[in-house]
């Protein structure tokens, strides 16, 4: 009933005005329950006598179980119509599993956390881009996942901020209350999302569409529609070089910095957040526009490029001052990714009923890159030094821009369906 309700909406109905309004407030308090205690994990183990090379395994054993579920994870958003539970579930999840962590700082239960936190964020993201799709449909995806971006870039900003100065003043475990307290106000702001003004066909990449005798058309394809799809197959290849090097890059920076005494922990990884996700706020909206005008080709070739600068930059100047070049290369590439790649998926697979199965694979290989990042990095740094690891890190980004380009006779036309929106 939703969906047929949804569809006869009108384009600015009240109720999809209150949704809109809603997802960007999720957007803005889903940071926490995406990552838990996210970057602040490694100086905290670290100032309980954890070594780099081990932190850098237990975040890489929570990507690789996150990487594992998100293609089923986003299969099941497709076809589930209980897309806001699934919001609410996972977050009291990720919030629970990271206090674990205050409890023991074992390697078993500190495992166990990261592995539970990355489960159940692999759900959120194709959760919340069906939400959006189901409410905007492709008409409106790439703006309105354009503001969601912003908003949840402002978010990460805000609470990291919160988190330095909070780690500062009470110490590292008050990061965990504000983390619980995001939670919280993120559940409340996806349970205000109407579910009629959800359309869970057009959520999957079918818009609602009847016969002469009023009856639905239109049927999802099978799974291999997402093998068939060349551009999307490039697409994927191309993020998981990107996030072999990019994971690791910012938890590094911290310990580097922090390690050497340079700094104080808990403020100095907030501004590692903070700088990076000022930039992101106002990349993602230019990324918007880009795509809109030029489509998602540029946009993701630029975000490839910031990576190898930002590995030298980070090798070059292990300073506290070195954050904000480091970080605003981090700002530049991830602000523009965020909204290009879920924008360009989604047209890719319009038509398809495969949508958040799509997004949930392109984020399964590119977490391939980003679960071994930490481990490499970390092992690197421990046993060749940060410098080291920062520029081998930064040079991954290469095979992208190189696939990139090399593709860019079929990437191109296909990229060009993001002027759409």
């Amino acid at each position: 009933m939703a969906t047929a309700i949804a569809s006869d909406q009108p384009g600015h109905s009240p109720e999809r005005a209150r949704a809109t309004r809603a997802l960007m407030a999720l957007n803005f308090f889903m940071a926490d329950m995406q990552a838990g205690i996210g970057p602040f994990l490694g100086v905290f183990l670290q100032q309980r006598g954890w070594a780099t090379g081990p932190i850098g395994s237990v975040m890489t054993a929570g990507g690789i179980a996150g990487m594992l579920v998100t293609a089923p994870a986003g299969a099941f958003i497709d076809h589930t119509t209980a897309k806001r539970w699934v919001v609410v579930i996972t977050g009291i999840s990720t919030v629970l599993a990271s206090f674990l962590i205050l409890w023991s700082q074992s390697v078993f239960v500190v495992t166990a956390s990261q592995v539970a936190t990355a489960i159940a964020g692999a759900a959120i993201g194709p959760a919340v881009a069906g939400m959006t799709l189901g409410v905007v449909r492709q008409s409106g995806f790439n703006a309105q996942n354009g503001r969601n971006q912003a908003w949840n870039h402002a978010g990460n900003m805000i609470g990291a901020a919160l988190s330095g100065w909070l780690g500062w003043r009470f110490g590292l475990t008050a990061i965990f209350w504000l983390a619980a307290a995001f939670g919280v106000m993120a559940i409340l702001s996806v349970l205000s999302i109407p579910e009629r003004a959800i359309d869970h066909r057009a959520a999957r990449g079918l818009e609602t569409k009847s016969d002469a005798d009023g009856a639905e058309t239109g049927h999802a394809e099978g799974f291999r529609v997402l093998a068939r799809n060349r551009p999307m197959l490039i697409l994927a290849a191309a993020l998981a070089c990107f996030h072999l090097g990019n994971g690791a890059m910012l938890p590094l920076y911290g310990l580097a910095v922090v390690g050497s005494g340079k700094g104080d922990a808990a403020m100095f990884t907030a501004t590692t957040v903070v700088v990076a996700q000022a930039v992101m706020i106002v990349a993602s909206l230019i990324a918007m526009r880009m795509a809109a005008g030029r489509g998602y080709w540029l946009v993701l070739l630029i975000s490839f490029l910031a990576l190898p600068l930002r590995g030298f930059l980070a090798g070059s100047v292990i300073e506290h001052w070195g954050v904000w070049p480091v970080q605003a290369l981090d700002g530049i590439g991830a602000g523009l990714q965020s909204v290009a790649v879920p924008g360009l998926v989604a047209c890719l697979l319009d038509g398809t009923g495969r949508v958040n199965v799509g997004q949930g694979a392109v984020m399964t290989v590119q977490g391939i890159g980003a679960s071994l990042s930490p481990a490499i990095g970390g092992w690197i740094a421990q046993m060749l030094g940060y410098q080291a690891a920062f520029f081998i890190l930064g040079s991954f980004a290469i095979l992208s821009v190189a696939l990139w380009v090399g593709f860019a006779s079929v990437l191109r036309p296909a990229c060009e369906a993001g002027d759409r929106g």
